[in-house]
């Protein structure tokens, strides 16, 4: 069984792909942000390869949340926006 899985309560499978669903959605909850790993790893206590991999990992499959990789600018920049 797979440890990376969304959950009936919309949490995503590891510890530290929740802790950054968390942080996402209350940066997002206002609207949209815009957020590269390097400078929010410190904030989410992950390094900033393991929030681009759990990005991706994100990507489509939190109902509530819209992951979109934006732009690549010395670092990746993500879009999210809460639904």
């Amino acid at each position: 069984m797979s440890t990376n899985t969304t959950s009936t309560d919309g949490s995503y499978g590891s510890p530290k792909a929740r802790r950054l669903a968390d942080f996402l959605r209350e940066e997002a909850k206002n609207g949209e942000v815009y957020i590269k790993g390097k400078f929010i790893a410190d904030d989410v206590d992950l390094s900033p390869k393991e929030i681009g991999a759990l990005m991706l990992q994100l990507q489509g499959s939190l109902p509530d949340l819209e992951i979109e990789k934006w732009s690549y600018t010395g670092a990746t920049t993500w879009r999210v926006q809460s639904q």
